[in-house]
This record gives C-alpha cells, sequence and structure tokens, in this order.
C-alpha cells in the first residue's frame, strides 16, 4: 500500500482502519477506483454506497425467506458438526492423554517380543545343534561309564576335552561349567579306582598301563606316584600274608617265606620297570643296614621301603621260630633260598637271617638242656643205690645202638650207665638235644652248645655231690662202693661221651678250616672242648685215682652222631 492509500485510509477511518478490511485485497482496490473518480462522483459515492447496502440487505432478507429451510438445515447441521467436533476434540484430547502409556506399552512390546524373537531364534539353533548338543550334556554320563567298563583311554581323552571346553567356555555359559565340575568329580572318580587296582594281584603289563594313566592324570609329583604305587602293593602284599592261617609255625612260616618271595620280588620287578631311574639307586643297596635312616623321598624311598618289608618278614621269621617249627633246617633252607634270589636286585639279605637262626637253634637247645638238668633232678632225688651193684644190663639198649657199623659205634652210649638211671636219663636227655640241633647246626652255635653242656654237667656234678652229702651217713659199703661207681661213670664215661658227640657235631677239622687256625689252637681256646676239670671239681675227692682222659679228642669221622636213645631203668 502506497502513501496516497495510506493518507486516503486515515480520512475515511480517523478512528483506525476496522479489524475486518485489514488484509482485505478489494479494500486496495476500491481506494484506487475512488482515485479514478472526480468530485461529483465522490459526493454521490455515501449516497449510492448506502443505496447499495439496502439492496443488499433487502435481496439477503428476500433470500433469507425464499431459503429460510436451507438455513435451517445449514445452522442445525452446523451445530451438529459443532458438536461432533467437540466430542472429536475430547476424544482427541483422551487419546492424547493416553498415548504415553500407549507408547510405553508398545515400547515393552517391542521388547518383549524381541526377547521372543530372540528365544525362538536360540529354540531353532538348539533345534538345529541337538545332536551336537546331547554330546556335550553327556559327557557325564558317558565318562561314567567309560570308568565303570574300565576304559580309561576314553575316559582321560573326555576328561581333556571337556578341561578345554571348560578353558574356553566355561566363564560364558553356565551348563558347560556345571558339565566341567561333574567331569571333575568323575575324575577324582577314576583316580580312586585306578589306586584301588593297584592294591589287587597285578601282573607288570597291567601295571604299566595303571600307573601310565596316574602319570598322564598329573594327579600326582614323581616322589608322590612312587609312594601311592609302594602303599598299594604293599596294602596287597599284607592282605596277602594275613590271610595265611597262623595255626602252625611250620605252615605259616613255609607259606610266609614263599609268598613274601614271590610277591615282593614281583613289585621290585614291576617297580624297577615303572621307575627305571631308582633302579641304580636299588643296585647300590646290597649292604641293608646302610639302608637305616634313609628320607622317604626320590629314589631313597624305595630303599626304605623294601628295608622295612625284609625287616617285617625277618620278625615274622623269628616270631614263627620262637613259635616251635617242626623242621628247622627246611626253613633255613627256603630262607636262604629267598636271600640269594634277591642278590639279583641287590638286596641280599642272608647276613640278617643267620644270627636269627643261630639266636633260635641256641635258645631251643639251651631250653632243651634246661629240661633235661630238671629230668635228672627228679630222677635223682628218686634214686636209691640199694640193689644197684654191677648190673650192667644190656637188653634195655636200642637196636640202633647195638649196632655193628663202625661210625655208629663210635657214638654208642656207653654201656656202664645203664647201672645208674639217672645218668642213663641224662645221657639221653643229652641225645635227643644233640640230634634235634644236628638237623640244623651252624658253626656259630658250637661255642654256645658248648658252654650250655659244660654248665649242665657241671650242675649234674653240684647235685651228684649234694646228693652224697645228704645220704653219705647211711650208706653202707656196697652202696659206697656203687656211689664211687657212678661218680666214675660221670666222670669217665658220660663227660668223654657228650665231649665225643659235640666234636660229632662240629668236628674240629671243619672249624679250623672255617676259622683258620690250628687244632692245637683251636684246644687252646676251648672251643668246643669242655673243661673237664672244672666239671668234676666238685666230685674229685670222690673219685678213684686214674689219670683223666685229655681233653683233646682224636680225630674222628665227621659223620654225624646216631640218633638211638638210651633206655635204662633202675
Amino acid at each position: 500500500m502506497d502513501m496516497e492509500n495510506e493518507r486516503v485510509l486515515k480520512l475515511i477511518f480517523p478512528n483506525g482502519i476496522p479489524e475486518n478490511l485489514r488484509g482485505n485485497p478489494e479494500l486496495d482496490n476500491y481506494l484506487a477506483k475512488l482515485g479514478t473518480c472526480k468530485v461529483d462522483q465522490l459526493k454521490k459515492e455515501q449516497t449510492r454506497l448506502a443505496d447499495e447496502t439496502k439492496r443488499i440487505l433487502e435481496q439477503t432478507q428476500e433470500l433469507a425467506i425464499s431459503n429460510y429451510k436451507t438455513f435451517i438445515t445449514t445452522a442445525e447441521n452446523s451445530r451438529s458438526i459443532f458438536n461432533e467436533f467437540q466430542k472429536a476434540e475430547e476424544q482427541v484430547d483422551t487419546l492424547i492423554g493416553k498415548l504415553p502409556a500407549f507408547s510405553g506399552k508398545c515400547e515393552q512390546f517391542l521388547e518383549h517380543s524381541a526377547e521372543l524373537n530372540e528365544q525362538r531364534r536360540l529354540n531353532s539353533t538348539t533345534l538345529h545343534k541337538n545332536a551336537q548338543l546331547l554330546e556335550i550334556l553327556e559327557l557325564p554320563q558317558l565318562m561314567e561309564r567309560c570308568i565303570r567298563e574300565a576304559r580309561y583311554e576314553e575316559a582321560l581323552e573326555l576328561a581333556s576335552y571337556v578341561q578345554r571346553l571348560g578353558q574356553h567356555q566355561g566363564h560364558l555359559i553356565p551348563v558347560v561349567n556345571s558339565i566341567v565340575r561333574s567331569v571333575e568329580a568323575l575324575w577324582h572318580t577314576m583316580l580312586v579306582q585306578l589306586v584301588a587296582q593297584l592294591r589287587m594281584d597285578l601282573q607288570l603289563p597291567k601295571c604299566l598301563q595303571i600307573v601310565g594313566y596316574l602319570r598322564r592324570m598329573q594327579a600326582f609329583g614323581d616322589n608322590e606316584l612312587k609312594l601311592k604305587f609302594l602303599q598299594a602293593r604293599d596294602a596287597w602284599l599284607t592282605s596277602c600274608l594275613e590271610g595265611i592261617p597262623t595255626v602252625d609255625a611250620q605252615q605259616h612260616l613255609t607259606k610266609t617265606i614263599e609268598v613274601t618271595r614271590i610277591n615282593l620280588f614281583n613289585i621290585i620287578t614291576q617297580y624297577r620297570a615303572i621307575f627305571p631311574d631308582g633302579e641304580q639307586a636299588v643296585g647300590k643297596s646290597s649292604n641293608l643296614k646302610s639302608l637305616q635312616g634313609v628320607s622317604c623321598n626320590g629314589d631313597r624311598l624305595f630303599q626304605a621301603w623294601l628295608h622295612n618289608k625284609i625287616n617285617a618278614f625277618l620278625l615274622t621269621l623269628e616270631a614263627d621260630l620262637q613259635r616251635g617249627v617242626s623242621s628247622i633246617e627246611t626253613v633255613l633252607g627256603q630262607c636262604m633260598y629267598f636271600g640269594l634270589s634277591f642278590s639279583r636286585v641287590g638286596a641280599d639279605f642272608r647276613a640278617l637271617i643267620a644270627p636269627i637262626f643261630v639266636r633260635v637253634v641256641s635258645q631251643k637247645f639251651e631250653t632243651s638242656i634246661s629240661h633235661v638238668n630238671q629230668n635228672f633232678g627228679q630222677e635223682l632225688d628218686k634214686f636209691t643205690l640199694i640193689n644197684k651193684v654191677s648190673l650192667h644190663t644190656r637188653k634195655h639198649l636200642d637196636a640202633a645202638a647195638m649196632s655193628t657199623d663202625p661210625d655208629s659205634e663210635s657214638y654208642a652210649p656207653p654201656e656202664t650207665l645203664l647201672d645208674f638211671y639217672p645218668l642213663a636219663v641224662l645221657c639221653n636227655g643229652y641225645l635227643n638235644a644233640l640230634n634235634e640241633l644236628r638237623l640244623c647246626a651252624p658253626f656259630a652255635v658250637a661255642t654256645d652248645v658248648t658252654g650250655c653242656l659244660q654248665k649242665s654237667l657241671q650242675l649234674v656234678a653240684q647235685r651228684v655231690l649234694a646228693f652224697y652229702r645228704q645220704e653219705q651217713q647211711a650208706f653202707t659199703g656196697n652202696e659206697r662202693e656203687t656211689f664211687v661207681k657212678l661218680c666214675s661213670c660221670l666222670a669217665y664215661d658220660l663227660v668223654p661221651y657228650v665231649q665225643r658227640c659235640i666234636h660229632g657235631i662240629f668236628p674240629p677239622q671243619l672249624i679250623t678250616v672255617h676259622l683258620g687256625i690250628s687244632l692245637l689252637q683251636l684246644e687252646q681256646q676251648q672251643l668246643t672242648f669242655l673243661q673237664q676239670t672244672q666239671i668234676l671239681e666238685p666230685l674229685k675227692h670222690l673219685l678213684p685215682t686214674k689219670v683223666l682222659i685229655h681233653t683233646t679228642m682224636p680225630a674222628v669221622s665227621t659223620t654225624d652222631p646216631t640218633n638211638a636213645p638210651i633206655t635204662a631203668e633202675g
């Protein structure tokens, strides 16, 4: 709008342009038209406008009258439309109020549907991978079955696979973690089962196989594995030994020697095959005394175990020998073979066996002589010198004593002992003890045997002297003469005969060779020689004048003395 039009509008509307005319495009056209009018036309313009307004009003009234129905309908429609718009506006307001909650529900639905979709995808993947998943889920059951059926190779492979699976997926997948824990529990079960199998009777290939499995399991270090192996095999060996009946000492000892020799040798062979690094150490342990006090680690572990097993056997040997066995020489032969066989593995323990037999043989002989001494004392207490003069009967001699064999005759007991029953009983007791000793007579007991007989004969002489002192006042001439003959029989018959029997069991020639000394030195050292002077010292004033037989005995045959006993009656 230009400046002229604005000036015209101010003139027309001094109070301002009405609101309904502002922005009306017709206003500018009308002002342009007014600018073209002349003054007369401008004067008439107001009248024309009033007339035209009147005419438009009249036309409008006529239109309203003629079309009132239309106007009524239009008004009603307008009112209806207005009401509908109000309702629509209210519903739109309600919809706008509910849209945030609906939007939230939609978002929740989208999230839930996404989860459902992911679960459906996982289910589909699971269904597609069903076979592979079943293989993984059944790993514990499969491993349990392998262990139950002793298929340890497959069980170890499964355990290794599950261990790798757990390292890669265990921290992400809980079910894999659960499988790993189950397999680890079964792994420990297999470990216990393998160690338990070592407590059974196994051959070398099976032992190698089981220890190979234990090594692959890496459950024990090298020294721990050696210790477990020895403990398990020791338990099996102990169970075998405990199963031997202990009623009969001979059978128990014989069976113990056999079981210990066979099974202990098998264990040593198995150990050396499984742990070859310890072979050198075992080879150096030939002297078992050097094994005492070793520490239980490394290569010395096996040496200490073997030393303990041999010590246990030696204790059993000594205990059974003390109980009494019927054939010591048989047991000795078996023990020596046992010790000799172990020399192949550097564990020859025969030097430890010999002292036990020497001690047992010596104790057994001493016990027998002690009983002989008791029996002699009892018989001497019952002995009487009445009607005991020069009987010299032979009817009670044993047939073996009557043998014409020179070797047997040289050891036949003196016939004069038959005149004196206590001396005959004493001689029989000595012969029984010596015959029992003869079956197993080690040279190491020669001095003990001689000393035991020396003490026994001294005790006999003292008891004879006590008998004389007790009865001498009542002696008659014949009884005194008989008593002197009893003393002479003891001194000049029994004592030399006992000496001859000792040398029959322990020939001086063999002892001199064994000791590397001469026969004279042997006599000077009083080895296997009775000291007759000391024995007869209590009775020397009762003996008739006679030169005592020298203690040096002539060379005798090495044939063992006859085991024929002397029997005599008073």
